[in-house]
Formats: structure tokens, C-alpha cells, sequence
């Protein structure tokens, strides 16, 4: 009985430890597994070293492509609708001569205005105009009253011979002025005003024009004397006018009084720009008018929509190309991998882990690809928005990531019509081929 009892006990014990010594065997097997998966993917690649460089400078080509083009196609565009700000107003808010701006905008309602243009987290630079109509040499004129370095700022496309306004006795004007009055730079005039010349500061256009005086009138030559210290020339309705600054134009006026006319150089384009004019203009107690100028605001979206679209569509076709080249490679080492799948199989490799063999292959391709890849995009873009847009590119680690992402992505997904070769490969047709 003992000897029986110790047999059983003998008989479970060693199951016992045959149980135990199961798992750290399966435990074992499974790291091998994992090791060999590794030792044969470095093989791969160190093996055919060539193939390997082929995908590699395949996802390097698009990586660098792609991230400078995505660098171009985000910085340019912006970049160039912060400069398009100095190419003139894109809207402007006009006075209804009623109610709060009966007597002009004044600075209270410009500083309101100006925040509900920036409210879209936009900058816009801003000049205010006030127009009186003058008499020089008994002719009707149109003086505008402004800040100098806000105008200037606003209309950096202006081509100007001498310099902006600065004291009470400086005037700048136009270059069809000076030809009517076959004057220049340094030239004295004398400007008369008469409260019964005013239109109390209301515009009907963008551009407040004289209105016609009584032809008794017409010998009325006298006024104050300004210096013309500058010419103003830009083919516009800018080379009829007169420019003075507003202390100037109160002191010829002899009364203080609000902007007829509020230009805004605003970075909101399209859409937004629709949007703010309508938000202006539902404000029926501010008492003031916005429109948009029309062919700035929709010169500026063309272009840099026209510029947006051309990059995309170069990025998507550089996109297709590194797929096409990464799944070229692919296909060749999988061509010369075929007596080694078939063996593989044939010792029970299964489908499942060839495939994700060569996917890992694809994905380090792609990983490698589009580091180098990164790094050369950034010198392109910066050499290329240096040298052609005159501007400066920094480097974006969120961009990076991406492109980063997409080579991996791109490189994994070029493999797919390969592996698909691959795992259908027969290992009797291929052991009997050899």
C-alpha cells in the first residue's frame, strides 16, 4: 500500500513539475520566437544592403519633398497674406453722418471697430481720413486729413518722392495736383477753406470727391501757405488729392471733428472678410457702414489659394511616386526572398508572422527614410524661402512628426500588394523549383 501511495504521489509530483516546467519552456520558446523574428529581419536588411538603400532614399526622396512643400505651402500662403496688408485696405468702414458719427468716427468708435476687426485673432494695420474740400488758385480741391505713419504704414505701395507730412505748414499731394498746379517739392501754395465748402465729412464712396462750387466763387484765391515736402504717385484716385496732417486740417478748418473714412489692411481673407462686414453692419448703433474693397481681398484669396492648391497637388503626386518606388523595392526582395518564404513555410512559418516581417522591413524603411528625409526638407524649404520668397522658415516638430508618420504610413502601405506575393507563395512549388 505504502509503495502504491508513494507511486501515485510519485506519479503526480512528477506531473507537477512536468506542468512547471512546461510554462518556463513555452515562456522560452516564445522569447525565441520573438528573437528570431529580430535576427531574421536584421538579416534581411543587412543582406541585401542595396535593395534596403533603394527603399530607404525611396521614403527619403518623398519625406524631404513632402515636408518642404507642406513647410512652403503652410508658411508662404500666411506669410504672404500678412504682406498682402501693405498692398492697400481690404475694407473700409465709412460714416452714415448720423447719430454717433454725425460728427465723424471718433476715436472711441475707431478703437471699437478696430477690436471687431481683430477679433478673429487677426492683425490689421488701420488709417483714419478726414476730407474737407479747398480752394487753391480759386480750383476746387479735396484735402485729407491724416496720421502720417498709419498711412504710410497702410499704403507701403505708394511711390513717393520726398516724405510724409509732419508739421501744421507741410502738405503732401498728388501727382495730378502738382501737374494742374506745375508745382514740386519744396514749392509754397496757399489752400483756402470755407465752412460753406464743407460736406460735413460725409463720403458716398470709398474716396469722398468735391462736390462743384457756384461759379461766383471762382475768384476766391486766397489761404493759408503750406510747403509741399512730398509727391504722391499710384495711378489712383490718391494722385488727385491733397494730404495734410489732422492737427494741420483743424487749424486750416478752425474745428476738431471725427474720420469720414476708416481703411483697414486686414490678414482676414474670403469667407472671414464676408463675415466681418456682415458683424459690422448689424451693429446698426455704431453708425457706420464696412464694405470690402473688392479686387484686393479677392486678388489676395486667388493667389495664395492658386499657390495652396499647386503645392498640394505636387505633395499628393510626390506622395504616389514614394509609394510607387517603396513598393517597387518591396516587390524585388520579395522576388528574391522566394526559396527562403518556401522554406520558411515549409518549417512552419506561418503567413501571419512573414507578413508582419515585412511590414516591420517596410516600417524601419520608412522610419529611416523619412528622418534623413526631414532633415533635407528643412534645408530645401529653407533655402527655397530664402532665396525665392525672401523669407525665413523655422522648423516645425509638429510638421516633422507628421511627414514623419506619413513615411511610415506610406512605406508599410507600399508592402501590402508584396507581402500578399509573398504569403501566397506555395513552399512545394518553390523546394521542388530548387
Amino acid at each position: 500500500m505504502a509503495d502504491k501511495d508513494a507511486g501515485r504521489s510519485g506519479s503526480k509530483d512528477s506531473g507537477r513539475s512536468c506542468g512547471r516546467g512546461h510554462r518556463p519552456g513555452g515562456k522560452r520558446y516564445s522569447n525565441s520566437n520573438i528573437r528570431m523574428f529580430w535576427i531574421m529581419l536584421a538579416g534581411a536588411v543587412f543582406r541585401r544592403r542595396s535593395r534596403a538603400a533603394m527603399a530607404v532614399i525611396a521614403s527619403l526622396v518623398g519625406s524631404a519633398t513632402l515636408f518642404c512643400l507642406i513647410s512652403v505651402c503652410v508658411i508662404v500662403p500666411r506669410q504672404m497674406a500678412e504682406e498682402m496688408q501693405s498692398y492697400g485696405a481690404n475694407l473700409i468702414v465709412k460714416s452714415n453722418g448720423t447719430g454717433k458719427t454725425a460728427d465723424g468716427i471718433q476715436q472711441a468708435m475707431i478703437d471699437h471697430t478696430t477690436d471687431m476687426v481683430t477679433a478673429y485673432g487677426q492683425q490689421a494695420s488701420w488709417a483714419a481720413y478726414r476730407y474737407e474740400n479747398v480752394r487753391i488758385h480759386s480750383a476746387p480741391y479735396q484735402v485729407a486729413g491724416i496720421d502720417p505713419v498709419r498711412t504710410r504704414r497702410i499704403n507701403t505701395f505708394w511711390s513717393l518722392q520726398g516724405s510724409m507730412p509732419q508739421g501744421k505748414n507741410q502738405i503732401l499731394i498728388g501727382s495730378d495736383v502738382a501737374r494742374a498746379l506745375s508745382v514740386s517739392v519744396g514749392n509754397t501754395i496757399k489752400i483756402g477753406y470755407r465752412a460753406s465748402d464743407s460736406r460735413d465729412g460725409t463720403a458716398s464712396s470709398d474716396k469722398a470727391q468735391p462736390r462743384r462750387d457756384s461759379v461766383s466763387d471762382i475768384l476766391d484765391t486766397g489761404g493759408k501757405p503750406f510747403s509741399i515736402c512730398g509727391i504722391v504717385d499710384t495711378g489712383g484716385a490718391e494722385d488727385s488729392m491733397i494730404y495734410m496732417t489732422n492737427p494741420a486740417l483743424e487749424s486750416l478748418t478752425g474745428r476738431k471733428r471725427g474720420a469720414d473714412v476708416i481703411e483697414y489692411a486686414s490678414a482676414a481673407q474670403g469667407q472671414d472678410l464676408d463675415r466681418l462686414v456682415r458683424n459690422i453692419n448689424d451693429m446698426t448703433s455704431m453708425n457706420v457702414t464696412a464694405q470690402k474693397v473688392a479686387k484686393i481681398s479677392a486678388a489676395n484669396a486667388s493667389i495664395i489659394t492658386m499657390l495652396t492648391t499647386l503645392f498640394w497637388i505636387i505633395s499628393l503626386v510626390i506622395l504616389a511616386l514614394t509609394i510607387v518606388g517603396v513598393s517597387t523595392t518591396m516587390a524585388s526582395i520579395v522576388s528574391q526572398r522566394r526559396s527562403e518564404i518556401g522554406l520558411r513555410k515549409a518549417l512552419g512559418a506561418t503567413s501571419a508572422g512573414i507578413s508582419a516581417e515585412f511590414q516591420a522591413e517596410s516600417a524601419i524603411y520608412g522610419f529611416v527614410g523619412g528622418i534623413l528625409g526631414i532633415g533635407v526638407g528643412y534645408g530645401v524649404s529653407a533655402a527655397l524661402t530664402d532665396t525665392v520668397f525672401q523669407r525665413s522658415a523655422s522648423f516645425s516638430w509638429a510638421l516633422a512628426l507628421l511627414c514623419l508618420a506619413i513615411s511610415v504610413a506610406a512605406a508599410v502601405a507600399a508592402s501590402w500588394i508584396p507581402i500578399r506575393t509573398a504569403v501566397k507563395i506555395d513552399p512545394a512549388v518553390v523546394l521542388s523549383d530548387e
